[in-house]
């Protein structure tokens, strides 16, 4: 089957139009410089690696989209449609520890008594605008009006398949009063933008305590763009979440969107010590030559799952939106084939269907 490709000139054109309405607030000029970070800018941030510095000449994007243009892509062979979501167990503010993949980068976990979501995504489009760019193969799994109270959102970075505004603005208006947006340098602005105030900006290392849990930003590799005028005015990052459910600690570990770096994992665990769970990206990763800096490929997150030491790792960021040149099911076929690899069991790096939930207290392994 052919697949209609979204023309590089309609990326172009639909970033221009974002632009035309994204730009106020932003400056070349970075307020957070602090000389002494090697990831600070004067005019932004950039990853510590010189060998991935972001984003790539607009010359190998246009490569790409050309590429592209003539590519066939198989439809999923795997049936990717989303299970009935269990909202009695979800929405019933019982002292548990569980996770919910709703679609893309947006889980549900909740630890004790907090609920925790992450790079909200409910609309149908990931794009500057609802009438063109990648459409959902599926919609959410959980819609936002049968979510529980959100306390905490987490957004990783900017990019229009992690922060996006509908769905921002949906749960700022939450009955029982807005969660509390936790997010990377730089996004705060652009959420009071849009009349959201109740945010907690990180640093790479910067720690926040949140009722009963505390969450902490850690380095990752990707970058930051929301028009063609901002590149890497806002910071992106990974998110660590410890909380307690019944009476024992759990750690989480939430990448967002990277690429491989082992300095970064391999620090991560260190300083953590280990997670009962994390939440890494397994999609998104073809051409090799153009996303490995900026998307792992399932390799690369089962490495990350050995580098953080996570007892069981749960692959995101596949399956609902066709971003890149790969099936919507080849992250999973890969995934199980870097699983024999390397050596790490089924049962200890897994997938989940759209809408299933995973329930870890007491902890066992699916």
């Amino acid at each position: 089957m052919r697949r209609r490709i979204w023309p590089f000139i309609a990326i172009v054109a639909l970033a221009l139009v974002g632009g035309g309405i994204l730009l106020t607030g932003f400056s070349t000029v970075n307020p957070y410089y602090d000389a002494a970070k090697p990831h600070h800018r004067s005019d932004g941030f950039q990853n510590i690696d010189p060998a991935a510095r972001m984003p790539r000449p607009f010359g190998e994007f246009f490569r790409w989209q050309r590429e592209r243009a003539s590519l066939v892509i198989r439809p999923p062979a795997m049936d990717l449609s989303a299970l009935v979501p269990d909202l009695g167990f979800i929405r019933n503010r019982t002292n548990h520890f569980s996770v919910t993949w709703i679609g893309h980068a947006t889980a549900l976990v909740q630890i004790g008594h907090v609920n925790i979501l992450t790079d909200p995504h409910f609309s149908e489009r990931a794009s500057p605008v609802q009438w063109a760019g990648p459409k959902r193969w599926q919609p959410p799994a959980v819609r936002i009006e049968e979510l529980p109270r959100i306390d905490i959102v987490l957004i990783s970075h900017n990019h229009y398949d992690h922060l996006d505004e509908g769905s921002v603005r949906a749960l700022n208006a939450q009955p029982g009063g807005p969660p509390l947006f936790v997010v990377p340098l730089g996004i705060e602005r652009w959420l009071e933008a849009v009349g959201i105030t109740n945010t907690r900006a990180l640093d790479w290392w910067d720690s926040a305590r949140v009722g009963e849990v505390a969450v902490h930003l850690t380095p990752v590799q990707h970058w930051s763009r929301r028009t063609l005028a901002d590149a890497n005015t806002t910071l992106w990052g990974g998110f660590v979440i410890e909380g307690h459910s019944r009476g024992k600690p759990r750690r989480v570990f939430f990448s967002g969107d990277t690429g491989y770096s082992r300095e970064h994992f391999t620090e991560i665990g260190s300083r953590f010590g280990g997670f009962d769970l994390a939440l890494l990206p397994i999609g998104a990763y073809e051409p090799r030559w153009f996303m490995s800096a900026q998307h792992v490929n399932p390799q690369e997150a089962v490495q990350i799952h050995r580098d953080l030491g996570a007892r069981l790792s749960v692959g995101i960021h596949w399956g609902t939106f066709q971003l890149t040149d790969e099936p919507l099911d080849q992250a999973a076929t890969d995934l199980a084939a870097a699983r024999e690899k390397l050596g790490v069991g089924s049962r200890e790096f897994v997938t989940l269907r759209h809408g299933q939930t995973l329930r870890l207290d007491p902890f066992e392994k699916p």
